[in-house]
């Protein structure tokens, strides 16, 4: 077993998953989990873990009375929209992976926001044809897409839910009418966006007091806007989003903003949850599920540790700047093909195999055996999954940034759910309708449409749902699920998850140890190390190897439950206000 002494200061609590496959006994997690607090729990039936304590308590009490996981996401999802109400809410979008215990079925909803059908390419550039700065774009309505998240509720509820539809709204309403005290995080962001927030009637008359200040942590705040949206969806179920009042309120929010959007009531109208696939990709004998396109949270993931899988990361241990450069350069070639191939397969011809096929990954993995830093890196050549001649692709950017929620929810009948959910950037596009904020979803497409004549794969088209990094993950053990984890982050949620399942798969560290491990990650050319921890003692020999190093805050939000025979542990991440809880 690897200590990780020097670097993190962690205690070891679990041999690694690879080589015990999850044994029979798991006292010292379990009990190194009792004792970290109300950051980890433990239970034999249920766990719940959400980024706010209200809201996992709502899911909670959904399992109590008889729910089953669908029914506790939702109620925790309509908690989060009144209590976290910068990260997702009723006016974003989101992504769902979900573990069927009675067809031992793996599936994934697609809740992604959309373009309206009215959007052009040119959607987020001047009149040179270059692309706007970002606040340019994302404040108002032209960076509204059509919400997902009221119609993927709804959708997996008539699927999946057990409670009356009615009941799992009871949380949200009683916080809503009554209030609840303003968190520390969520004063901090507020009084960080109050010049932004206060562009906007609704939000400034909410998130600011009388005299215009930000509200102060402890604050009282009640939302009867948004128990008003509550009570109409528990009667009409997401009808009442989509159609009347509500819906033409929003139209109207967003066309009449200083920034005027192009939502219209047909979009609203004409709105679908889509079922997917999973993708899947093989590690250290697991199998590693989550989102495809047009997220692309799962390829990108899968690839970053097939392209780990012939390196032995457990040999060379977290201390070794040798493992993150591997680490590093595989996700940054990871990251290249997914600026170039990876958006919205129902627009845009998708290698989705090809990118995951093993072949290809075996020939990309021969690139990382060096002794330096790749001195730069260029998409590949996957195969494609059908006969064509592939089209020729540009790479795009987009200005994914890190707000967003995770819940992770495993049920007393082995139903396992993993979610992220999103408004986009910290408090969306800032336009508050009904008590919660609308998205601005637009803004990860990427703003340029071409470059050099070549079509840029994530380009804005009417109707098309826009690339995301959103990795709600599953992961299963001979065709069982042994771990469900997602983060919020923007384009580095995948690179804290794949932190999170190395530090647990290859250097054997607990749950809550493996989420609270600094992060280090890598997207494009820098290495990326987390501002104030050990981590930063990596980066001399980071330099060293040839990376370029950066230092920065990065507060993900991991949130996981791991399934063993001795019971469940949750976890939840240290650096936001997330719990877990367990029965």
């Amino acid at each position: 077993m690897k200590l990780w002494p020097c670097l993190f200061a962690l205690v070891l609590v679990a041999t690694p998953l690879h080589a015990q496959q999850i044994s029979d006994s798991h006292a010292p997690e379990l009990a190194s989990a009792r004792a970290a607090g109300q950051k980890t729990a433990t239970g034999k039936d249920w766990m719940v873990t959400a980024a706010n304590p209200l809201a996992a308590e709502a899911g909670a009490e959904m399992l109590r009375a008889g729910g089953n996981a669908i029914d506790a996401l939702i109620a925790v999802q309509l908690v989060l929209g009144l209590v976290e109400p910068q990260s997702s809410g009723l006016g974003g979008g989101a992504f769902l992976v979900y573990w069927d215990a009675g067809t031992s079925r793996l599936t994934t909803f697609d809740g992604r926001e959309t373009a309206p059908r009215a959007a052009t390419p040119t959607l987020f550039q001047n009149a040179e044809g270059q692309p706007l700065a970002f606040l340019e774009a994302v404040i108002g309505g032209r960076s509204v897409g059509t919400p997902g998240t009221p119609a993927l509720l709804e959708t997996v509820h008539k699927r999946y839910g057990r409670l009356d539809w009615k009941r799992l709204f009871d949380p949200a309403l009683e916080r809503a009418e009554n209030g609840f005290a303003v968190s520390p995080r969520l004063a901090g962001l507020i009084a960080g966006d109050a010049a932004l927030l206060a562009r906007d009637t609704a939000a400034r008359a909410y998130f600011l007091d009388a005299g215009g200040a930000p509200l102060r942590e402890g604050t009282l705040l009640k939302n009867p806007a948004y128990a008003g949206t509550l009570r109409a969806l528990r009667t009409g179920g997401a009808a009442a989003f989509y159609d009347g009042a509500l819906a033409q309120e929003i139209v109207g929010a967003v066309r009449n903003a200083a920034n005027p959007g192009l939502l219209a009531m047909e979009d609203l109208a004409s709105y679908q949850v889509k079922e997917r696939a999973p993708v899947c990709g093989g590690y250290r004998g697991f199998e590693v599920c989550g989102m495809g396109p047009p997220s692309s949270g799962g390829i990108t993931l899968g690839q970053i540790l097939g392209l780990l899988e012939p390196y032995d990361l457990a040999a060379l241990g977290p201390s070794s700047p040798e493992a993150w450069r591997l680490i590093a350069d595989a996700s940054r070639l990871a990251f290249a093909d997914r600026e170039r191939y990876i958006a919205d397969v129902d627009f845009v011809p998708m290698p989705t195999r090809g990118l995951l096929a093993r072949d290809y990954l075996d020939a990309r993995a021969k690139l990382l055996a060096g002794d330096d830093a790749l001195p730069e890196v260029a998409a590949g050549m996957p195969p494609w999954d059908h006969a064509m001649v592939p089209p020729a692709r540009a790479d795009g950017a987009a200005p994914e940034l890190p707000s967003t929620t995770q819940i992770t929810i495993v049920d007393g009948e082995g139903n396992v759910v993993s979610m992220t959910s999103t408004i986009e950037a910290g408090f969306g596009s800032r336009l508050m309708v009904g008590g919660f904020l609308l998205n601005n979803e637009l803004t990860d497409f990427s703003f340029r449409s071409h470059r050099d004549g070549v079509p840029v794969a994530n380009r804005v088209e009417p109707g098309k749902r826009p690339r995301s990094s959103m990795a709600p993950t599953v992961v299963l053990k001979d065709g069982r699920p042994v771990l469900a984890l997602g983060s919020p982050g923007g384009s580095q949620i995948i690179g804290y998850v794949a932190k999170t399942l190395i530090a647990h798969l290859d250097w054997g560290l607990g749950l809550a140890d493996a989420i609270a491990a600094p992060n280090v990650l890598a997207r494009f050319d820098a290495v990326e190390i987390e501002a104030g921890t050990a981590a930063e003692g990596l980066a001399p020999g980071l330099k060293q190897l040839g990376f370029e190093v950066k230092t920065m805050p990065m507060t993900s939000g991991v949130q996981a439950v791991a399934i063993t025979p001795g019971g469940l542990i949750g976890a939840a991440d240290p650096r936001r206000e997330g719990v877990a809880i367990g029965e």
